[in-house]
């Protein structure tokens, strides 16, 4: 036992380890493995200890630390099992190397699916693809230049929210004219482009990596993709945010030219007016509505993180459900997982019944303008 506690282990320092996660009642840390792409997960307790593993800790120093928070002291068969499971995994420093994964993006064939429902992979790298253009683009990632652009959104949502009049009254008109009605669709359909890039070129920014970047299709629609890798073991919540909202605020980006060219025009019934106000309608309704917390959107995903929660929705479903049936098991929950569930429960129910009445009545001003 003496010798054991000797031991120096060491994880491989390119083991990614999440902050806490709050998972059903349960709070959770995510283990990853780059190289081979595992990843599992484990309790407040195995981490503790998994994270201390930096080889220059013995596991006797560990054990005393452990024993100062948690109150009990760690037997051998606790520091076999622990070892034994991070040697299986190929995670500790000096052992067997893993069995390595393709480069990101470079796995599988790059076209999948069928006809109507599939995706194509469009860069061999995805990764070497985005770290290109975060270079390109890195001037403009300025805290300062990304504030200043920021206030810009601001201020141009601020105005069009004063014409909405205006905006809803082109919407109608642009639905009656095909030409210009095309020419919108195109431009929104270049917006969803730069909304995948600039998730991938922000997690670059924050030390994230990018997996894949492709089409999507489910006829008639094809939309581009992004996928991010990583980011969930970013250390500062921030980061994970400023990943999750790069979406929508590149919408609204790419919308501030647009705004300056409708500003410029005189007010009237000129048709290159009206197409510019219904695009900056579409495309502040698309920036926008992807910030609402519901699943899949971006919003959802940006609240995940701000809460530290892993599968919001289900859990919040599951607990509800509980809840319903079993109140006693239900109270078994900690009082912070039964605030959030209960309260995203309720928030996201009413959230949907105003959505609904709100789509409801743009249809009946659209149908009766």
């Amino acid at each position: 036992m003496t010798g054991l506690l000797d031991h120096r282990p060491a994880l491989r320092p390119e083991v990614l380890l999440s902050p806490p996660l709050l998972d059903g009642p349960a709070t959770v840390h995510l283990v990853k493995d780059p190289v081979s792409g595992a990843s599992f997960e484990i309790g407040p307790k195995e981490h503790f200890l998994v994270s201390r593993l930096d080889g220059t800790r013995s596991l006797a120093e560990i054990g005393t630390e452990y024993g100062r928070v948690f109150g009990r002291r760690l037997g051998e068969g606790n520091w076999q099992h622990l070892l034994a499971l991070l040697g299986s995994r190929r995670l500790l420093a000096g052992g067997p190397d893993p069995d390595p994964v393709p480069a990101p993006g470079t796995s599988g064939r790059p076209l999948r699916g069928t006809l109507l429902r599939g995706t194509l992979r469009l860069v061999a790298d995805a990764d070497a693809t985005t770290a290109r253009l975060h270079r390109a683009l890195r001037p403009l990632l300025h805290p300062a230049v990304l504030g200043a652009l920021l206030l810009g959104c601001l201020a141009m949502e601020t105005v069009l929210a004063l014409s909405l009049g205006e905006l809803g009254a082109a919407f109608v008109w642009l639905l009656r004219h095909p030409a210009p009605l095309l020419a919108v669709a195109t431009l929104m359909w270049l917006s969803t482009a730069l909304h995948e890039f600039a998730h991938g070129i922000a997690a670059r920014h924050v030390g994230g990596t990018v997996g894949e970047i492709g089409l999507r299709w489910r006829l008639p629609v094809a939309i581009m993709y992004c996928t991010v890798d990583n980011y969930r073991f970013l250390e500062r919540r921030r980061h994970q945010l400023a990943v999750a909202a790069a979406g929508a605020f590149a919408n609204l980006l790419f919308l501030l030219p647009f705004w300056l060219w409708w500003a410029a025009l005189p007010a009237g019934d000129d048709p290159t007016r009206r197409t510019l106000a219904a695009l900056l309608l579409i495309g502040s309704a698309q920036a926008l509505v992807n910030l609402i917390p519901l699943p899949p959107l971006d919003g959802y995903t940006m609240l995940g993180h701000g809460l530290r929660v892993t599968r919001l929705a289900p859990a919040s479903s599951g607990y509800l459900r509980l809840r319903m049936r079993d109140r006693t098991a239900a109270a078994a929950y900690p009082p912070r997982a039964r605030r959030l569930y209960l309260g995203y429960a309720v928030g996201s129910t009413a959230l949907v019944l105003l959505l609904a009445a709100g789509l409801t009545g743009a249809v009946w001003y659209a149908a009766t303008t």
